[in-house]
Formats: structure tokens, sequence, C-alpha cells
């Protein structure tokens, strides 16, 4: 089957083609070089943090630790800048606080995802923690850094395994009390293809079903802190973009929704492994932002000139997102 990303590189010259192969890899050594230096700055303060866990040490680690990924942010937002004439329409992000707590949630269409959030809260939130897979953790020198940066590192899975997630996911949100955090979840947990949506016969059109577990743990563990939910919708109108795509500026359009919600008191108590009054509040509210977000998509389709719709078969038959 033929993909979005192909049938738009088919379409392009052969200058076209040439012109973003060098775009590209002067991008992707500029990423593979900053990430090198900067992360290996990280390594000396993440053996720091884990022979000396005190306090004052930590907080000192800490400060370097988001300096340095502000930097790698920043590096990224510049050569998205220069390779690529994107067309940012984002809205919803006035009045954030660089020193504020905030539970950032969003649906996850591509690799690009990630760098897109990034330069969107740049510098208006404090950096952004993902919840990672468990695997990336032995991913040379960038997975150290990601401990040291205490991202919550998860196995998404059922039984022993998800408790594990869940308590490991509290004692990192712990750890976020001490310093202005932004928790930031994939709900869906993996990137939406049409596939996965079929096989999973997800009740969304355009999303698939969210896992609330580290959402309810982070309520319950910060929700006192926390200012604001940000419910996110990341939205390509010429389809979701590869990171290739990203690197050689043939990105076009981007729309970033971003909705303040206030933090749901019945949300912040109880034990969400052990009470299913709270496991049901939880999936209830959870399902009430995932059916506007689902609208919200189909509003942005149907307004966007020329938008892409991954779900319709064409000539090279039922393409995926």
């Amino acid at each position: 089957m033929v993909t979005h990303s192909q049938t738009r590189t088919a379409r392009l010259g052969w200058p076209a083609r040439v012109t973003g192969a060098i775009k590209g890899s002067l991008a992707a050594v500029t990423v593979a070089l900053s990430t090198v230096i900067l992360f290996s700055l990280m390594i000396p303060l993440a053996l720091v943090k884990l022979a000396l866990p005190w306090l004052p040490v930590r907080k000192i680690c800490d400060r370097w630790l988001n300096n340095l990924a502000t930097t790698w942010i920043a590096i990224n937002n510049g050569w998205m800048a220069l390779v690529g004439r994107t067309h940012w329409d984002v809205r919803g992000t006035d009045n954030l606080n660089l020193q504020g707590w905030y539970l950032v949630i969003s649906n996850h269409r591509s690799w690009v995802d990630i760098l897109v959030l990034q330069k969107v809260f740049s510098r208006r939130v404090p950096l952004l923690k993902f919840f990672l897979k468990r695997e990336l953790i032995y991913v040379p020198v960038i997975g150290l850094a990601w401990w040291a940066l205490d991202f919550p590192f998860m196995h998404r899975k059922g039984g022993a395994a998800g408790r594990d997630d869940l308590e490991r996911t509290r004692q990192a949100c712990e750890k976020f009390k001490r310093v202005p955090t932004s928790v930031i979840n994939f709900l869906e947990g993996t990137r939406f293809t049409q596939d996965k949506h079929d096989a999973q016969k997800s009740p969304y059109r355009n999303l698939l079903k969210p896992k609330v577990g580290g959402v309810a743990v982070a309520l319950a563990t910060l929700g006192a802190r926390f200012d604001a939910v940000l419910d996110v919708t990341l939205f390509y109108p010429d389809g979701s973009p590869t990171f290739w795509e990203l690197l050689t500026g043939r990105v076009a359009r981007v729309r970033v929704e971003v909705r303040q919600l206030p933090i749901p008191a019945e949300l912040t108590e109880g034990d969400y492994a052990r009470d299913a009054g709270m496991r049901a509040r939880v999936q209830a509210w959870v399902n009430t932002l995932w059916q506007d977000k689902d609208g919200l998509i189909d509003t942005l389709s149907a307004a966007t000139p020329n938008h892409v719709n991954p779900t319709v078969r064409n000539l090279f038959g039922r393409n995926r997102r």
C-alpha cells in the first residue's frame, strides 16, 4: 500500500527532491550532533543524582538538566524554521505560566508530534515530561538522560506490569512536586493509524481508545498543584507527516488547539488501582474529553481547504496515517 507520505514525495520533481535531501541531511546532522553533545553533558549530572540523592543536590542538577534540555529544544526550533516554511496555526496558549504546573494530554498522530509540542510550549510552560515506553530507557545516552530528567517509563501492559507502571508514575509525580512541571501523556499510548483504529474497534472516528491510568495517578498525586489541564488537539491538514518530511521542510501546515481546563476536584483524591469509583470517574471524564476532541477534528477537517482525509481510499488503495 502507498502511504500519503509516499504519494506526496512522488509528486515532487527531481530538483525539489535533491534540495529536500540536502536540507534533510543537514538537519539530520544538526539533530544528531546536538543530541549527542547535549545529552552527553547530562550524563555527569545524572550520575551525581544517582550517587547523591539529596534534595539540595537534586535541585541543582535538575536546574542544569532542564537548561540543557531547553537548549536542545531551541536548536530543534531553529532548524525547523530554517528548512521549511511551515504555517503554524496555534490557538489557546495565552496566559500560560512558565512557573506553573500543568497536566497536558494530547492525541498522537506522528513521530513529529513531540517536536511540535515542544515548539508550541517552549518557554510558555515548564519543560514537558513525557510518559515513555520502558524499552526507551535502554537507548544509549538518551535513555539515561531521560531518566535523569525524571521522565516516567511505563510498560503499558496490564496485570502486575500495569500496577508497576502506576507506582512508577506516582513516584515520578512525587518528584514533580518540588519544581514547576508539565506532565504530558499521549492517552492513546501509540500513534494513530487506521489499521490500529480498526483492530481495536475504537468508538471514535479520529482517535484510538484512551488509556487513563497514568493520568489518574498524576491527578491523584499532583492534583492540588496543577494549575490546569491543557487539552491539546494536533491536526495536520496535509496528512500526518513523517520525520523525514519535517527534516526536509515539507510540512506545510500544522494546527494546534489548546484548551485550558480546570482540574476536576473529584479526580484528585483516591487510589486508581483500588478504587473502582475513582476509575469510573476518571474514565468518564476522559471519554468526554475524547468525544469533544473527536468532534473538533471533524470540524477542522471540514473547514480546512484541501484537507487530506487518511481514511478514504484512492487509486493506490487504502492509505494509512
